[in-house]
């Protein structure tokens, strides 16, 4: 799929869902070659921007809660450290694994709501 297309895919996502994208990324970026870890790694950077454009849209139409998120901010932080820790020793066969497993619950969370 060309890298245009899945940019906007992307963007779409995460405006929709909020941080979203990586969904799609992390497949994107496996099919153009790059293995796992680093296509993990390359996403986050990717949604950062998406995320922070998504932001400043969420702010601009008064529909962000700077309270609510600054109360997760501090939590996530430590998450995303201790993450991208484990992401350098955990194989990519089992980095997929996990991927996976992740999207099949949040899936089957959002059919079961």
């Amino acid at each position: 799929m060309k890298k245009h297309l899945m940019g906007v895919i992307c963007g779409l996502l995460n405006g929709l869902f909020g941080s979203g994208g990586g969904i799609a990324a992390v497949p994107m970026l496996e099919s153009s070659g790059i293995e796992p870890r680093k296509s993990h790694a390359t996403s986050v950077a990717f949604i950062f921007i998406l995320s922070t454009a998504t932001t400043i849209s969420y702010l601009l139409g008064d529909k962000l809660d700077f309270n609510m998120a600054a109360a997760y901010i501090p939590y996530g932080i430590i998450g995303a450290v201790i993450g991208a820790f484990f992401l350098k020793k955990v194989p990519n066969s089992v980095l997929r694994r996990i991927f996976g497993a992740v999207m099949l619950a949040a899936a089957i969370r959002i059919f079961l709501k």
